[in-house]
């Protein structure tokens, strides 16, 4: 039993889940800078909406990676034989049956906030299915609806007051989430170096991006710049040693290494549309993304 149940949070990858929750946690700074609310005080008094939108792109992101796993279940017998269901600790059956309660819980609970939080869940949750069930084949449609479930995560924060302005603001992850996808498609057999460059035309989008914004909304650079400098960093250290040596081990890494990472870049928007002791919250789920990661596997 203790090993089936192992089996089943393998299947939710919960080193990646720290992401999700950091998003709306981002998008709720962001949402809060734009309506004029002090952040501080809405989050103690609201605190029982954080908490719905953050349980519910929790659910909804181990909902995703568990039906991403059931569709790869015939191609992972070859290429990663230990995954929970090809290795038989997880039947298929029972692992859909998990990721659909996932699913339907992180839908409720969304809905149990703002109507526009539900209505939000339930494009996210049919993006990442169409994601898992059909467009990871192809290389751009697959990576960019990857990208647009993770701006859809975003919106799902800055939607906690009902109603949602400057929604640009989520296509920075999109582009974010497209060029991890792009440098994961050499994870099992190397030899990426080209997706490697254009991720890495992208990575410096993304951070131009982010400042840019920041600056133009609040003029926020100076408390912005620590975290942005560390996010850079933490994003192209891998990335430049896959490149360098472009085997699948440094390839992997270089993945894991912008998924968690994510939680850097949404720290981000929190010191640029609040302030740096927030950030610093937000960015304490690193850390235990990563103590995670050294238990289960991040891609």
């Amino acid at each position: 039993m203790k090993e089936k149940l192992m089996g089943f949070a393998r299947l939710a990858r919960p080193a990646n889940l720290p992401t999700a929750a950091a998003d709306i946690l981002a998008g709720i700074a962001i949402a809060l800078y734009l309506k004029n609310i002090e952040a501080l005080k809405f989050l103690t008094e609201q605190s029982g909406d954080v908490l719905l939108l953050v349980l519910s792109s929790v659910a909804l992101y181990a909902g995703g990676v568990v039906f991403n796993d059931v569709f790869d279940a015939e191609l992972d017998a070859i290429e990663r034989p230990e995954r929970a269901i090809p290795s038989g600790l997880v039947p298929k059956r029972e692992a859909i049956y998990f990721g659909t309660i996932l699913m339907l819980i992180g839908i409720t609970l969304a809905f149990n906030c703002t109507l526009l939080s539900g209505l939000i869940s339930v494009v996210l949750t049919i993006a990442i299915l169409t994601y898992d069930g059909y467009f990871k084949q192809f290389s751009f449609a697959g990576p960019l609806n990857m990208g647009i479930c993770r701006g859809l995560n975003l919106l799902l924060g800055m939607s906690i007051l009902g109603s949602l302005t400057n929604w640009y603001i989520s296509l920075v992850p999109v582009v974010y989430i497209f060029a991890i996808t792009l440098i994961s498609r050499g994870e099992v057999h190397g030899d990426n170096k080209k997706h490697i460059v254009w991720a890495g035309i992208l990575y410096a989008i993304v951070v131009l991006s982010i400042a840019l914004i920041v600056i133009q909304q609040k003029d926020n650079l100076l408390v912005l710049l620590p975290f942005l400098l560390l996010f850079g960093f933490l994003i192209y250290s891998p990335l430049i040693k896959a490149y360098k040596e472009n085997s699948p081990k440094n390839i992997k890494k270089a993945v894991m290494g912008g998924v968690l990472s994510l939680v850097v870049m949404n720290a981000c928007w929190v010191a640029g549309f609040s302030n740096w002791y927030l950030a610093l919250a937000v960015l304490l789920l690193l850390p235990l993304s990563m103590l995670l990661s050294k238990l289960f596997a991040v891609t």
